[in-house]
């Protein structure tokens, strides 16, 4: 196998911030408050977002925190916290895809899992989300091993 290129290794450590920034804004409790700003910035600006909900509904960025902070607002979802399991990363020229699994903590009670096929493209110099699709694990669609195993992000 060819030795990996140095740019190849740091344009995989840039994709891996990226997506942890995105573990750790998309986080809060009754007492502090999410970095919205933080999440959307990770994002391309018409970037598109894939909810495990069906039929599939594409959603912008801005909808898709919208509708946190409704559900935050509510009450539904008084906190939530996602803890990353493991991540891949493929990075080609100028386009990259990650596969980040987590675990989800939602009211300080109700454990998930899912998966997030992750597409960027780097333009300028930087790295930007330009989908972001995503799974809930059930009984019988379970994350693979390798990919709650890898290297997280």
């Amino acid at each position: 196998m060819p030795e990996q290129r140095r740019t190849d290794i740091d344009d995989v450590a840039m994709i891996r911030e990226i997506v942890a920034n995105q573990f750790r804004s998309l986080a809060w409790t009754r007492d502090q408050d999410p970095d919205w700003e933080g999440f959307a910035r990770g994002f391309a600006p018409e970037a598109r977002l894939f909810p495990a909900a069906r039929p599939v509904r594409p959603q912008t960025v801005d909808q898709f925190v919208d509708r946190m902070k409704g559900l935050r607002a509510e009450g539904r979802l008084a906190s939530f916290q996602e803890f990353p399991l493991g991540c891949v990363v493929r990075a080609f020229g100028n386009v990259a895809v990650a596969f980040a699994a987590c675990e989800m903590l939602e009211n300080g009670s109700t454990v998930t899992r899912d998966l997030s096929a992750i597409v960027l493209v780097r333009d300028a110099g930087h790295w930007r989300i330009v989908a972001q699709a995503w799974d809930v694990e059930t009984e019988s669609n379970r994350i693979p091993a390798d990919l709650a195993a890898s290297a997280t992000c």
